[in-house]
């Protein structure tokens, strides 16, 4: 195994079950030091036990990661410890499924809270430490259900393409400092999906199946700035894409070219990976000028 984590502390946020605890011990197995992080104390330190009886070292916080209040004393005092943060695994969510229609708001922001703010304030707190050590690997956890849609699932959909948003732009933040950020979209039957599936759907869908994804993201020759799913053993890339699109002007007829056009703008014959939101608007301004020179020239 080329991948040796050895002298790496990572942090793996819910990870006191399902695929949290998977991504820890997986972590584990390959040298680094693990900070156990959830809510409830007795899954976590029973993991904390099996990772040192394997001759691992572990660590446990139950730090209520959509609190920032929480989330300081954690990062400290992981740095009291283990002296750095090497790695983060952004893996602490909750579900509050119910059709948009009936589903309650405070349902909505409680998703968007742990999911996204959760993310955003362990990745805040370790960001600096990551910047000054010229290292870090930083892994979300967004979903199918963000990247796609999902009926029922609103406000976990938002949450989860939320974080892709913050990952692209802290994968440029990060490049200069040798942190690379990357996403994480796992296939796996925990206690998250419980109820929506059939166990016969669930079958194979082991979460230790999603887990060599967590490795290799958190590896020294990682990428950065992908969008990884997994599940089952398979493992693909999921990219954010332009077509070339139509150049129709701003004529008054424009609106009504556009909607008769809908086909020709979906046409995905080279299509494009634009590497910042810049880029897109630079595609735009160059099309422009070229279709009608005496534009944008002042």
């Amino acid at each position: 195994m080329s991948i040796d984590l050895s002298g790496r502390v990572a942090v793996v946020t819910g990870a006191g079950a399902g695929l949290g605890r998977s991504h820890a011990l997986a972590l584990a197995n390959r040298g680094a030091s693990v900070v156990v992080n959830d809510l409830d104390q007795v899954a976590a330190q029973q993991l904390c036990d099996l990772i040192e009886e394997q001759g691992g070292q572990a660590a446990w916080s139950g730090a209520n990661v959509a609190k920032l209040d929480d989330v300081g004393p954690m990062v400290d005092d992981i740095l009291r410890r283990f002296g750095k943060i090497d790695i983060l695994v952004n893996n602490a969510g909750v579900l509050r499924d119910r059709s948009f229609a009936k589903m309650d708001l405070d349902d909505f922001k409680l998703v968007l809270d742990v999911h996204v703010m959760g993310s955003v304030n362990c990745t805040k707190l370790v960001w600096d430490g990551m910047r000054a050590q010229n290292y870090g690997r930083i892994i979300f956890t967004t979903s199918s259900s963000g990247l796609y849609g999902n009926f029922g699932q609103a406000n976990y959909s938002a949450a989860k393409m939320a974080l892709v948003g913050l990952m692209q732009t802290l994968a440029i933040e990060g490049e200069r400092s040798n942190i690379r950020v990357n996403c994480l979209a796992p296939s796996a039957a925990t206690s998250m999906t419980n109820g929506l599936y059939s166990q016969e759907a669930l079958a194979g869908l082991d979460a230790t199946m999603v887990s060599p994804a967590i490795v290799a993201l958190a590896a020294e020759d990682a990428p950065t700035r992908r969008i990884i799913l997994a599940g089952a053993g398979s493992f693909e890339q999921a990219n954010i894409t332009m077509t070339q699109g139509i150049f129709l002007g701003t004529d008054e007829d424009s609106a009504d070219r556009l909607l008769t056009s809908m086909d020709k703008l979906a046409d995905r014959t080279g299509e494009m990976v634009p590497q910042s939101g810049g880029e897109q608007y630079q595609y735009e301004v160059e099309r422009a000028q070229l279709a009608r020179p005496h534009l944008l020239r002042a």
